[in-house]
């Protein structure tokens, strides 16, 4: 039955293809023996979306029971994202992940989303190892271990975690500071990427030096450009002695970004090291398998489970089914209460394509987010941040379940004066990535204007990628202000206006932003934003969203020529 039960699971990956890699060669007369390691990446509180954590059990307690030797790993962002993170700051994703039995995880940005107090505090709670090579404090220390080794079917697997210093600007920034404002944390971001690879190498080196026979790399960097130079490619060409470099941020399922389950990527010494993504919300569960002298890496999908599941293989899960449903359990009355409604989809994705598009460009809940913050916060002019918009309401009732994935992050209203230039100043930020996506790309109520793909961007940021100054040229054109009689009016650089958006934004400098920080408030931490959301469809809209809102593509505030 052992073997049946394997050899089913085997057959199914192999038809979604492998890359192999040579692993290390095992001594003479040595029988092979498999290990397998399964990876998860970006679950984002996805406890049941896609395989769910019971479909991640399942598939740990099939390769238990027929004899392999099994470590379960997490690179990152698993704590953020839905209502049963948020509203237990975490603890209720790292008590989960102990139940389902991981052994190792690095962190990604969002475990710093509710604070470093509470970082740590869940960083104690886990009963498997973290591990971050590069989260150093002010005296030059690791925060976490920078790598761990676990020893199995004889062999010595290290694992080396390793976290983007996008952290800074991607979680909160203030979280990593002093109460001065000066930073106490580094990510090792410096020297144009150069300090990222030296911390590596020497941990990996470190590694190899107490006897690893396996270097695996767990990452949280990805492969948008936007994150370079720290992207996962940029650190294995690098560096040396890596085998495998399991990630996430980006958010890739390489099945679907490149056709395979992994890509073979030289490193500095020109050695084949296999990088691979598993994508998010456990949309698969990769299995990397170390057998003899090959490493081979395969993504597992619902589909490859339904066909196991059929077979009558997969029935056990431990007791996880239950664990997962207790926890859901423990908010569900309040996630069900409806608190609004709808006539409208409400999206942050293309309804043709699919595509996430609230990065890139205006959409109607980005509308509708940036109008709450103006007319809670009583202001001119509102922004909200695209990363900040994280989930689509369809048309119907609205519940609070569905108001905290649209805002997850417990942020809070604030409002400040701003001068005209540090506005525009804010938009030039906004845009400074685009065509590509970006978490700061700003959604704006009060305003429009026209962002000219045809002038690169010359915004300068420093090595944490904190706005300096606009250097050169601007993108954004014609920006026109909303006047109380419902006319436009061309922005004064020179004039103050009241600005609305949130304390992760405005006082935290959050996506880079620093231009608002000494600003003087007029508003602190009035109301967390999922209630400025549903108070702006109660007050101000009389409790339904309506035809205002009706093109997902938005109201026309942001038009966007693209590149000839």
């Amino acid at each position: 039955m052992k073997k049946k039960v394997f050899a089913c699971l085997l057959a199914v990956v192999m038809l979604l293809g492998m890359i192999v890699v040579p692993a290390a060669a095992k001594a003479e007369g040595e029988e092979a023996k498999e290990i397998v390691i399964l990876y998860t990446n970006d679950v984002h509180c996805g406890v049941t979306d896609g395989m769910g954590y019971v479909g991640v059990a399942r598939v740990k307690a099939a390769l238990e029971t027929a004899g392999k030797e099994v470590i379960l790993v997490d690179n990152g962002d698993a704590v953020q994202g839905d209502v049963i993170g948020t509203l237990s700051k975490g603890e209720a994703i790292v008590e989960l992940m102990n139940d389902v039995g991981y052994d190792v995880a690095t962190i990604g940005n969002h475990e710093f989303d509710y604070g470093m107090d509470q970082f740590m505090k869940n960083v104690s709670l886990a009963k498997f190892q973290y591990v971050c090579c590069n989260f150093i404090n002010d005296k030059g220390e690791a925060v976490l271990k920078p790598y761990t080794i676990v020893e199995k079917a004889g062999k010595k697997i290290a694992f080396v975690g390793i976290d983007t210093p996008e952290a800074f600007t991607k979680s909160t920034p203030k979280y990593f500071q002093d109460g001065e404002g000066n930073f106490i944390y580094s990510f090792c971001e410096g020297n144009n990427g150069q300090d990222l690879y030296n911390k590596v190498q020497e941990t990996v080196d470190a590694a190899r030096a107490e006897g690893a026979d396996y270097v695996i790399a767990l990452a949280h960097l990805g492969v948008d450009y936007q994150s370079a130079p720290w992207t996962a490619s940029e650190v294995i060409v690098s560096t040396t002695g890596i085998d495998v470099m399991l990630d996430g941020h980006s958010h890739t399922d390489f099945k679907l970004a490149y056709g395979q389950d992994s890509i073979s990527v030289k490193n500095k010494d020109g050695n084949a090291v296999l990088h691979t993504s598993t994508g998010t919300k456990l949309a698969n569960v990769g299995i990397l398998t170390i057998a003899g002298d090959t490493i081979t890496a395969k993504l597992v999908d619902t589909s490859a489970m339904k066909f196991i599941d059929e077979a009558g293989l997969l029935a056990e899960d431990n007791g996880i089914g239950e664990v997962v449903k207790a926890a859901l359990a423990k908010n569900e009355e309040l996630v069900n209460t409806v608190v609004a409604h709808t006539d409208v989809d409400l999206v942050i994705k293309d309804p043709v394509s699919g595509e996430r598009i609230v990065r890139i460009m205006e959409t109607n809940l980005g509308d509708l987010c940036a109008d709450a913050y103006r007319a809670m916060g009583e202001t001119d002019i509102a922004f909200v941040n695209g990363g900040g918009v994280r989930d689509t309401i369809p048309a119907g009732d609205v519940t609070y379940g569905q108001i905290i994935k649209v805002h997850p992050f417990g942020n809070a209203l604030c409002t400040v004066e701003a001068t005209g230039q540090e506005i525009l100043d804010a938009l030039e930020m906004s845009v400074s990535s685009l065509p590509g996506e970006s978490g700061g790309f700003l959604h704006v109520s009060g305003l429009k204007f026209t962002v000219d793909l045809n002038v690169d961007s010359t915004v300068v940021k420093d090595d944490k990628k904190m706005f300096v100054e606009v250097a050169g040229d601007r993108r954004v054109k014609d920006v026109e202000v909303l006047q109380e009689d419902g006319t436009y009016a061309p922005i004064d650089p020179n004039k103050t206006y009241t600005l609305a958006c949130h304390n992760y934004l405005l006082k935290d400098m959050g996506d880079g932003y620093t231009m608002f920080a000494d600003n003087k408030f007029l508003s602190e931490n009035v109301m967390l934003d999922n209630q400025v959301l549903i108070n702006y469809i109660v007050e101000k809209l009389g409790g339904t969203v309506g035809s205002d809102y009706i093109d997902p593509y938005g109201q026309g505030r942001i038009t966007i020529i693209p590149k000839a």
